[in-house]
């Protein structure tokens, strides 16, 4: 039988024009539609592939060998964009105004399209069946969630999941990875401080919700530095401040967003308490309130120690020791954790650097570009792990 990089090769040119076009026509969370068709338009006909669309909106899970007796392993892939211009100057820029994939999700999307074009021929050496997932709104949305409530991980169930994320501080070539926590829970709050407006002039007839909002910020840096052990990686970040309208009016109110950012649940939990007795406490010295809103988020991402080893000894099988790379924990967040919470998970890292540049273009940075030279890793990677899976 014909190995993967035999079989990959003729694939890449079409895989490459793939992506370009994906990356071409980015949409939004649970707005993918064109994108969930033409990933569809990719998949159908493929021997041996069972297609399920439409699931939790837009998502689709494709399963390859379904009636295979080895344990079922699932390989996912993100497929929506960010709400923001691209500068990336490409002839394959975006084409829809304010949507970009600058996250990589294009070629997330591109590498498991390949892998099942690959396995397909391959599936006499499959020990079990190999589960497809394109899920929508991983930027935001959660749609990682709905994706395991509406049964991607069912019929058959799968035993254990991976996914890739394109990693712009790793070279094109290399792959990395961590075991336990890696990711970590994103927890947004909004704070309304409601003070009483005065004019300017006549400050001690008000309740300053300005001055209030202040005293807050600065406090809330305590919560990291005073509040958690030294050793809990946390952030605690403002994002947005609003509020007043005039120079010389104390307005009734100011509005404070920020994000929660913890490595644990025991963190997690107490940096929120914290969040909120800080706030409430702080506005009440300065004869204010605070109202405040902790909107529960993605949660902390675990992988599994035993699979990120599998994970390992597959890389160095398939690419060779010096392509692995051990990795630092991230403090972003990630929505493949919610299909942790079911089954053991390992998110690994696709080297998308430039090796030859000393600039690191960083997710989420409006010129962001998946390589097309890292195509080919990935597929391959996604190949030996469904291969090596379950023997």
């Amino acid at each position: 039988m014909q190995d993967v990089e035999t079989l990959l090769a003729p694939l890449l040119p079409g895989l490459i024009a793939l992506r370009h076009a994906l990356h071409e026509h980015p949409e939004t969370a649970y707005q993918e539609h064109a994108t969930a068709a033409r990933i569809a338009g990719e998949l159908t006909g493929i021997p041996g592939l069972t297609l399920r669309t439409g699931v939790a909106g837009t998502g689709i899970v494709a399963t390859l060998g379904a009636d295979k007796p080895g344990p079922c392993l699932a390989l996912r892939s993100d497929m929506d964009a960010l709400p923001m211009r691209e500068e990336t100057g490409l002839p394959y820029a975006s084409k829809n105004e304010g949507a970009a994939h600058a996250c990589g999700h294009d070629g997330h999307m591109t590498c498991l399209v390949g892998a099942a074009k690959v396995l397909s021929q391959m599936a006499d050496s499959l020990s079990g069946p190999v589960r497809f997932v394109f899920q929508p709104a991983e930027e935001s949305g959660g749609g990682g969630l709905l994706m395991c409530q509406a049964g991607a991980l069912a019929d058959p169930p799968a035993t254990a999941a991976f996914a890739l994320h394109a990693w712009p501080s790793l070279p094109v070539g290399t792959v990395g990875v961590r075991g336990g926590p890696a990711m970590a829970s994103t927890d947004a709050f909004d704070i309304v401080v409601m003070g009483r407006g005065t004019h300017a002039a006549s400050p001690q007839l008000g309740a300053d919700p300005i001055v209030a909002a202040a005293h807050i910020v600065t406090a809330l840096q305590t919560v990291v530095s005073r509040r958690l052990a030294p050793y809990e990686p946390a952030i605690v970040t403002i994002g947005m401040i609003s509020g007043g309208t005039a120079r010389n009016v104390i307005p009734d109110k100011v509005e404070l967003r920020g994000t929660i950012r913890t490595m644990s649940a025991n963190a997690r939990t107490k940096a929120a308490e914290a969040v909120r007795q800080i706030a409430e406490q702080t506005a009440a010295a300065h004869g204010a309130t605070a109202d405040v809103r902790i909107k529960t988020g993605y949660p902390v991402l675990i992988n599994d120690e035993t699979l990120a080893s599998f994970f390992r000894e597959t890389a160095v099988a398939e690419l060779g020791a010096e392509a692995l790379r051990e990795v630092s924990l991230s403090l972003g967040g990630e929505d493949f954790a919610f299909y942790g919470e079911h089954i053991p998970i390992v998110l690994w890292r696709l080297g998308i650097g430039d090796p030859a540049s000393s600039e690191v273009i960083s997710l989420h940075n409006p010129r962001l570009n998946f390589a097309d030279d890292a195509i080919a890793v990935g597929v391959r990677l996604h190949c030996a792990l469904a291969l090596r899976f379950g023997r």
